[in-house]
């Protein structure tokens, strides 16, 4: 087919001066699904492409945003409470598990800071008795030495409560790949977002796949070459990395893909679930499946809380150009109800600029995307960023729609 718009330079042209048109199209393609309360999307821009690499839908790293951003971020999830109940005045907040991660507790001291700058009363609860076995609260201190408290959670009556009370709407900010001890079904507080796309039911590969339906819809509504939006992948199902059964398609699969790039590009195996940058490896190719060590190998087996990974996305690697401090970055956008809000630069001076940035050594660089709004043109690379964030989040939204039929 024959694109109007061919190259990455072209496409900056043509989003910084159609901001409202490009807009305008994604609230059509967005109406009737339900969007993701919150959600953050990683972005890699090579010199020929970006590329959402990755979209999380119980986002940690509130605390990188942008100090600018926070009084909009604040506003969009005041209005995203309201439209889930106008009557909503108490909230609760169910996080991960790890609370000895200070950067961890420093993310949920400024996610529950956002209510609250709207007169919300918000709780951090939580129904995991193991972080209870001595005191029904927990009294903490974050990495920047904020305090604190998450207090012990439980059911009742088909209700999430503490010693605090019931609860109008739970934010659910733990990813369940280790499923916490909870019939979600018979749960009638609302909670947002949904609990049935933890990472013991959601997949990459398929949220790729409804990524791929949706950028390419974008492409041919506007005459974009739908490579410039996207990483090639493919599945590979049925892997056992300790006994290498599987290793071979896995390699072809690898294979595949390394025909359809370029000779210099790397390429990401992802496990299929999961998250927190685990499980994931970079090969120059299937020869690197087939050699691969017994320590790489015990390192894609077994995931976060001991998810063991049997399924994996073999992913083109988009090789970065973007740089902090010498050293390689990529883009990360917090949404909230389908909008983005802020995001902050992930760098890696350890890494190279094809290699997995979300690993030791990691450094954070916030930047600022408030005056990115719609009803104004605009001149910043941030623009192209946040169109393929929300992409990114319609896809979510059909994911979510799946997982209620």
């Amino acid at each position: 087919m024959n694109y109007t718009i061919n190259s990455k330079s072209e496409l900056e042209n043509f989003i910084t001066h159609n901001w409202n048109k490009i807009n305008d199209f994604l609230d059509t393609l967005a109406d009737g699904l339900e969007l993701p309360f919150y959600n953050s999307v990683d972005i890699r821009e090579s010199k020929n492409k970006f590329a959402p690499v990755d979209n999380n839908l119980y986002p940690a790293g509130f605390n990188n945003v942008c100090f600018l951003d926070l009084n909009i971020t604040a506003e969009r999830m005041k209005n995203e409470i309201l439209k889930l109940n106008p009557q909503a005045k108490r909230i609760a907040i169910i996080p991960e598990s790890h609370t000895k991660n200070l950067f961890y507790l420093d993310h949920l001291f400024t996610l529950a800071s956002l209510p609250k700058k709207y007169d919300f009363e918000v709780d951090i609860i939580s129904p995991d008795e193991k972080l209870f076995e001595e005191t029904d609260e927990l009294d903490l201190i974050s990495k920047s030495e904020y305090e604190l408290k998450i207090i012990k959670g439980w059911t009742e009556d088909n209700e999430f409560k503490s010693k605090n009370g019931s609860y109008d709407l739970i934010i659910l900010n733990n990813d369940q790949s280790q499923p916490l001890d909870v019939n979600w079904n018979e749960i009638n507080n609302l909670v947002y977002p949904t609990p049935n796309l933890g990472w013991r039911q959601r997949t990459k590969a398929n949220h790729f796949i409804y990524y791929k339906k949706i950028a390419d819809q974008f492409s041919n509504e506007f005459s974009i070459n739908p490579d410039l939006l996207q990483a090639r992948f493919k599945l590979a199902d049925d892997i056992d990395f300790h006994t290498k059964e599987g290793l071979d398609n896995l390699a072809a699969a690898v294979s595949e893909i390394k025909s359809n790039i370029q000779d210099h590009q790397n390429i990401f195996i992802k496990a299929n679930q999961g998250t927190y940058g685990m499980g994931i490896m970079v090969v120059d190719g299937p020869e690197d499946v087939l050699s691969m060590n017994r320590k790489i190998r015990n390192k894609m087996n077994i995931g976060k809380n001991k998810l063991k990974f049997t399924s994996v996305i073999v992913q083109e690697g988009v090789e970065t150009v973007l740089t902090h401090d010498g050293g390689p970055a990529e883009v990360t956008i917090y949404i909230i109800g389908g909008k983005p809000v802020g995001g902050f630069l992930r760098a890696n001076p350890l890494k190279d600029s094809q290699g997995n940035l979300n690993a030791k050594g990691m450094v954070y660089q916030k930047f600022c995307i408030s005056e990115i709004h719609e009803g104004h043109d605009h001149k910043a690379k941030e623009g192209v960023y946040s169109i393929l964030a929300r992409i990114s989040t319609i896809a979510a939204g059909h994911e979510i729609l799946e997982s209620k039929k």
